[in-house]
């Protein structure tokens, strides 16, 4: 049997995503004795298997598509081709070079935080202690856990056989075809890179429209360009029956109105939602409750049912990004070392995907904006804007929503180029409650994606000051 080994801390942090390692950083900042736990390595799933290596990934599809359009610009090079296992060690190195430069190791080993590594599943052992597979007990004060999701599994016969995002991401090969069940973000990215990659996708949703959580528009405009990039698209497809074996891979049975199907690929990936990594904690030692769907249930100051633990991140589910796990994490933090007196404010949270196109989201939708307000909505397309033109990349648009009486922006929804990036522009107006007079006298760099956000605002403002002082908008401001 193995020895354990026991450590005793101030605070403990369980998890080394974005939330924990915020969370560790944070409690070493603050002079409490730290101890960082992971089952793997420093990073968590966002280092290891997220947005790192993903966002790795995607930059490869777009390095090809980008490639196939050099014949227009005069450029003359032969079809482009992708060495798979050369592009696999190129994603390995970026997550080696980020976890040695870009997350917040360096400065939490700088803090005083310790991090150990590897170490497994761990349990609470009692309220006050945690144990791992490795035989590590570590006691502490109090406790943040930050252990992340993992893929729901869907009660179907066969479904042992499918994939997880995850095992897609780890493919030594691309796979000839491909069925993605699912097609929220991460089924949208699964299927849209490997499109890319020349795998024969079909993207199967249960639901009315992929990305049911973003506007009817973008769900359309999405749908419409992957199935122009070869992507079967089948939404509202029915129910699935059963997953089976074929020769050449998997078979998936679904029946729609009494009608049963089949469809075949040499792999399926499932991505059809996300649970809270909690079956290993043994949280009832501690007195720590979970809510109706399994997440850990916590209040705004991060707080669960058990005054000395506190949480953080997807485990909470909440919104489950890592710029929200690092908000999260630093108040989880700041109340376990200081007592509960830091609350969680009410963040302006900018969404997006580096599918192809891209689709980007901050605010209210407009159903949901016209619950509680008078609203105007402009909504501009990128064949109009000058950079999508000499880019060659003019399929999209930017929606603004916003409020008549207060002329400020509700929300802002873009598909397109660099639709990740120009969102962050409206959050910042959001959260700075910029009326969009202000935004549209604020010159941008022309000719840039952002432009279209200023295209917008001036359209908006535009219509909200109709037969008022021309003055309000000067001539020349539009990108």
């Amino acid at each position: 049997m193995t020895p354990i080994v026991r450590d005793h801390y101030d605070v403990v942090v369980v998890g080394a995503g974005p939330a924990g390692a915020m969370s560790a950083l944070r409690a070493a900042d603050l002079g409490a004795d730290t101890g960082l736990i992971t089952a793997g390595a420093f990073g968590g799933m966002a280092g290891n298997d997220g947005p790192v290596p993903v966002r790795t990934l995607a930059h490869a599809a777009r390095l090809l598509r980008d490639a196939r359009q050099l014949g227009a610009y005069g450029v003359q090079v032969s079809e482009p081709a992708l060495d798979y296992s050369c592009l696999l060690d190129r994603v390995r190195n970026v997550v080696a070079e980020v976890a040695a430069a870009s997350s917040l190791r360096p400065q939490l080993e700088a803090a005083g935080g310790q991090i150990h590594e590897h170490l497994g599943r761990a349990r609470f052992e009692t309220p006050q202690s945690i144990v791992t597979e490795t035989g590590r007990c570590f006691r502490a004060r109090r406790f943040v856990l930050c252990t992340g999701g993992v893929s729901r599994r869907l009660p179907v016969p066969g479904f042992e056989l499918t994939a997880t995002h995850t095992d897609a991401w780890s493919l030594t090969a691309v796979p000839e075809s491909m069925i993605v069940v699912g097609a929220g973000a991460t089924g949208a990215q699964v299927a849209s890179v490997f499109n890319a990659f020349g795998t024969r996708v079909q993207l199967f949703q249960a639901g009315e429209r992929i990305l049911a959580t973003e506007e009817p528009e973008v769900s359309a405009a999405v749908a419409e360009a992957f199935r122009a990039s070869g992507i079967e698209v089948h939404e509202d497809f029915g129910a699935i029956e059963r997953f089976e074996r074929t020769a050449q891979g998997l078979r998936m049975i679904y029946a729609r109105d009494g009608e049963r199907r089949a469809a075949e690929a040499a792999l399926v990936v499932s991505a059809v939602g996300w649970s809270a990594d909690t079956a290993s904690l043994n949280l009832a030692a501690a007195g720590v409750a979970t809510d109706a769907r399994g997440f850990v249930k916590v209040d705004r100051r991060q707080r669960t049912s058990a005054e000395h633990v506190f949480a953080a991140g997807d485990v909470t589910g909440g919104l489950m990004l890592a710029g929200q796990a690092l908000q999260a994490g630093f108040v989880a933090a700041t109340n376990a070392v200081r007592g509960p007196i830091l609350a969680a404010a009410d963040a302006i949270n900018p969404v997006g995907s580096f599918t192809d196109p891209e689709y980007a989201q901050v605010g209210l939708g407009e159903a949901e904006a016209r619950k509680g307000h008078d609203v105007e909505v402009a909504t501009v397309d990128f064949a109009d804007m000058t950079r999508a033109i000499i880019d060659g990349r003019s399929f999209g648009f930017c929606k603004l929503i916003i409020d008549r009486a207060s002329h400020r922006i509700l929300g802002c929804h873009i598909v397109g180029e660099r639709a990740v990036d120009t969102v962050q522009i409206a959050a910042i107006a959001i959260a700075a409650g910029i009326q969009v007079e202000d935004l549209a006298r604020t010159p941008l760099s022309f000719p840039t994606y952002s432009g279209i956000l200023g295209r917008a605002v001036v359209t908006a403002a535009r219509r909200l000051n109709a037969g008022a002082d021309s003055s309000t908008l000067q001539p020349g401001e539009v990108s």
